[in-house]
């Protein structure tokens, strides 16, 4: 008798890389937007904030999660310096990010909530991106793109944002936007090989 089918997670996010990682991981999911409002506060570690935040997307939309259907949630910001570079609110704001992330390696924080109505996992994953340094030339060239817009730290490695990255020390699908290493690690535990995984 074959095992029942998993049941789909309850993706708390419309992020369009987020969906494609689930896919490229073989992972069912179904997707509700989230209705928790972000508030980046300046005194909160970058760990603390974005486990904070992924905790609260997910309990935003676990009303909406059919029964034993698992929410997923995650937040990602980067840090430099003890700095939290999220989202630019501009070309300009932009330019300067970038311009600090140059010749760096900056921390890309995630944390991520996996939750059922019977328990719920908090983690958080790091890993650690260097940039080449960036000429004058190389900010406008990606500035111009606008590939920038909606992006924690102002770019995105999985398109032309890789152009600006020297190495990667960690999980790379982390950067893109999900931690998968955790969430394949909290699945096989929560679910023994329901996910494929375990």
């Amino acid at each position: 008798m074959s095992a029942p089918p998993a049941p789909p997670l309850l993706l708390a996010s419309t992020s369009p890389q987020r969906r494609a990682i689930l896919e490229q991981l073989g992972v069912p999911f179904e997707v509700v937007a989230p209705t928790f409002e972000e508030d980046d506060e300046a005194d909160v570690p970058a760990v603390e904030l974005v486990r904070g935040h992924a905790r609260g997307k997910a309990r935003s939309v676990a009303g909406h999660a059919a029964p034993g259907q698992p929410v997923l949630a995650v937040d990602t910001t980067v840090v430099l310096d003890g700095r939290v570079f999220g989202k630019p609110a501009d070309a300009a704001d932009a330019g300067r990010m970038l311009e600090r992330l140059g010749g760096r390696t900056h921390a890309v924080v995630s944390g991520l909530c996996l939750l059922t109505p019977g328990w719920e996992e908090v983690v958080d994953a790091t890993t650690e991106v260097t940039f080449r340094p960036l000429a004058p030339r190389d900010l406008a060239w990606y500035v111009a793109l606008g590939e920038w817009e909606g992006r924690a730290g102002a770019y995105a490695i999985q398109g032309r944002g890789a152009a600006l990255v020297e190495r990667i020390a960690g999980d790379y699908l982390n950067v893109v936007g999900l931690p998968a290493a955790a969430l394949v690690r909290l699945l096989a535990e929560r679910f023994g090989g329901t996910y494929g995984f375990g």
